[in-house]
């Protein structure tokens, strides 16, 4: 979207910038004259976006200094959620916000303040860094609903998460519970040329969605049964003597307890629940344990399935183990830590958290895996094989539902701030009634944000925050990856933006941290950090100028040398880890959170399955819907109904309907589609409306599209090895909206 202009004049500068408007950070190049960005292009020599740029990276400029961005600090001076704000200088804010958790800290304890965050859209290890060094362990993110639940149950049957595939080799590929035809342009990019190669797709989705148009095989399965999928699948390779015997052999533990637990468990058993014939089961084992090597790329939607997300992720691994698709080329690679440079975990200052902080986190006495007991106990483990733990600002978190009915209930303790930092929880997290009742009573409130969101709107401080194109960007998926990838400013932030690494400095040293913050900027940081890898080099500027990447080389079979960083050195199939912890040390079988043969009388009620939370361009959850350019793509929020369904409820093509489950209930308009099993619905996730008032009650009609609105966050709606709650798999009913709903609207 940039505008036809001459980026061969004299002065023009050209930066090399990435898009952070999803966490793949694909390359940018901004042409800049004068402090000023005057075009943009994707980075050819980008590894992930090879100079292709979607809808989200081209509108960078729009966004730069779009009429809506919060450009300096905000105080409120009237009711909360009156919309009444007084513009205050940066140094007075973070004043006055350190003076006032000094003030609940003495109060009340370190514990009583909590952070809430999104999926990488930070500087994370700082945000950390500020907490450990102020003695709260409850920081938490929306990524119990993406990846931190996956990585922690392989990494405790692998002794590191298999998250990077060597897909250039590769005959199989599984996409479990992902469109990257809709939601990653590079990664289907990828995907379509390896076919062309011979390399099989798998596709598992309810839906027909873009990416399954393209698959050898679709399995359209019952939302929330993948579980049985998985277990089916164990079933058959193992039974018809399709597992790799040697791997097995040499380098799993406990083969023979799992061949006797899956006995029963066919894809006869796994049909009626899957929705699937018996058939289709087969095929997909057969397609993925005859293709070797393959691969299975994670995906969001069994991190959000609820009750049975934990055994799901953990039968799936073992599928990964039976086959012998484990750090061998062409399969899912168990990279390991970087020993080459400083890792975000050594950058986050754990030790400085007391034992006795750690012990008070919220919800580790119920869901240890992802908090410290079943971190410290992996860290372990992992630091014995490796040298260094996980990053521990994503993988040992608080429970954030957890959180909110701690600020509104007491217990375990009462929490009385809440910092948010590039969320919108009352959109993004499960249970909206719960969050939105939570944000209303805290005592205090701090939102860092590019916009006035409906959280922003119910905070006592809103915090300017620079964008893409206005900070430095290292991506090293989640601070878990050997490689890097090191992006530049393009300028320096507009108007009083700080980027999040200047706010949780500047606040920390405001509040007396000072020593333990030797970095004046973030590029001081990320120079620290990479300073290790001995390039030579003066600056973090000089290495993005210069190198701008890099990537240790690849070593197959690392177990070979080194063993495996579990208890017993191997892959454990009957995982010791979990059994520690309190859970099963095998996959049992636990049906959806809400299904129609566990309850029946619920599903007489609500005869629909319902899927949510799907990730769908031009939004990144619920982000861009002020961009005009953006907004004229997808201007109004849909959900996906069958035709047959349809005409059942007397419902048309493009009708409001409302969509309702035991929580509650939201409107969206009809999309008539075969693509989509006659008994599910899915709807379209973080719909608000940043037209309408702002104020409350209205606040940008957060409730009224809002999918979490029907979620559930219940604790024994949750993953009990996680948290992780209900997104998916959840019994609804849908129903026309009348006239007399839409007035006004």
């Amino acid at each position: 979207m940039s505008k036809n202009i001459d980026i061969t004049q004299a002065g023009v500068e050209v930066k090399k910038s990435a898009c952070y408007f999803c966490h793949q950070n694909c390359g940018v190049l901004a042409y800049v004259k004068d402090g000023k960005v005057l075009k943009i292009e994707g980075d050819p020599e980008f590894p992930t976006n090879q100079g292709g740029l979607c809808c989200r990276g081209n509108i960078a400029l729009q966004h730069l200094d779009h009429p809506a961005r919060i450009n300096y600090p905000l105080k409120r001076v009237g009711k909360r959620g009156e919309g009444k704000w007084e513009q205050i200088p940066w140094a007075q804010a973070m004043e006055e916000i350190g003076t006032k958790l000094l003030q609940i800290r003495s109060e009340f304890g370190a514990e009583a303040v909590a952070t809430a965050g999104g999926t990488q859209r930070t500087d994370d290890w700082s945000r950390r860094r500020f907490m450990n060094l102020f003695g709260s362990p409850n920081g938490f993110h929306n990524s119990h609903l993406c990846w931190i639940p996956t990585f922690m149950v392989e990494t405790a049957i692998y002794g590191w998460c298999p998250f990077e595939l060597d897909m250039g080799s590769s005959r199989c590929l599984i996409l479990w519970g992902q469109n990257p035809g809709a939601a990653g342009m590079p990664e289907m990019h990828h995907i379509r040329e390896l076919q062309e190669k011979g390399m099989k797709l798998i596709v598992i989705d309810p839906r027909f969605s873009e990416t399954a148009a393209k698959a050898d095989l679709w399995l359209p399965l019952r939302p929330g049964s993948d579980l049985a999928l998985a277990l089916a699948w164990i079933h058959v390779i193992i039974f018809e003597g399709l597992y790799d015997q040697e791997f097995v052999a040499n380098c799993c533990e406990g083969f023979g307890e799992l061949a006797d637990h899956v006995e029963n468990f066919t894809p006869e058993w796994a049909a009626e629940l899957t929705w699937l014939t018996p058939e289709q089961i087969r095929a997909g084992a057969y397609m993925y344990a005859m293709n070797k090597p393959g691969n299975i790329q994670w995906g969001t939607s069994v991190d959000q399935i609820g009750k049975p997300a934990g055994s799901t992720m953990h039968a799936r691994a073992i599928l990964r183990a039976l086959t012998g698709n484990l750090d061998a080329p062409g399969s899912d690679l168990l990279t390991g830590p970087s020993p080459d440079f400083l890792t975000d975990e050594e950058m986050e200052a754990n030790d400085q958290l007391p034992e006795e902080q750690k012990a008070k986190q919220i919800g580790s006495d119920r869901f240890k895996l992802v908090t410290w007991p079943g971190y410290s106990k992996i860290a372990e483990q992992t630091k014995k094989v490796w040298g260094k733990a996980p990053t521990a600002e994503w993988m040992c978190e608080a429970h954030p539902p957890s959180v909110f009915r701690a600020i509104l209930n007491g217990e375990p303790y009462q929490v009385k701030a809440l910092l948010v930092s590039a969320t919108n929880p009352i959109n993004s997290y499960g249970e909206t009634s719960l969050v939105l009742d939570a944000l209303k009573a805290v005592d205090f409130m701090v939102t860092c944000d590019y916009w006035m969101t409906p959280t922003a709107a119910l905070s006592d401080y809103v915090i300017p925050i620079a964008g893409a194109l206005e900070r430095p960007t290292i991506t090293s998926s989640y601070g878990c990856s050997d490689f890097l990838l090191a992006s530049q400013r393009a300028i320096q932030p507009m108007y009083e933006r700080r980027n999040d690494y200047n706010f949780w400095r500047d606040l920390g040293c405001a509040m007396g941290q000072q020593e333990m913050w030797p970095w004046d900027t973030v590029e001081d940081a990320y120079y620290a950090k990479i300073a290790p890898l001995g390039y030579d080099i003066e600056s973090y500027d000089e290495f993005v100028e210069r190198y701008r990447f890099h990537f240790p080389e690849r070593e197959y079979f690392k177990y070979q040398r080194q063993g495996f960083a579990t208890p017993s050195g191997k892959v454990e199939l009957y995982s010791t880890v979990l059994k520690d912890l309190g859970y099963p040390p095998l996959p049992p079988y636990i049906g959806p959170t809400e299904n129609e043969i566990d309850d029946p009388e619920l599903a007489k009620e609500f005869p629909l399955v319902l899927t949510t939370g799907g990730g769908f361009m031009p939004y990144h959850h619920s982000e861009h819907f002020q961009i005009k350019e953006v907004r004229f793509l997808r201007h109004e929020p849909y959900m996906d109904i069958n035709p047959a369904t349809a005409a059942e409820l007397s419902i048309e093509d493009g009708d409001w309907v409302w969509i309702e489950t035991k929580r509650g209930r939201i409107k969206q308009k009809a999309n008539l589609t075969q693509g989509i099993h006659p008994r599910v619905i899915y709807t379209q996730r973080g719909w608000w409306y940043p037209e309408r008032s702002m104020a409350a009650p209205e606040l940008g009609g957060c409730l009224e599209s809002n999918t979490n609105v029907l979620t559930t966050t219940a604790d024994d709606h949750c993953d009990p090895y996680s948290g992780s709650w209900a997104n998916r798999g959840l019994l609804c009913r849908v129903y026309k909206v009348n006239a007399s709903d839409m007035e006004g609207k």
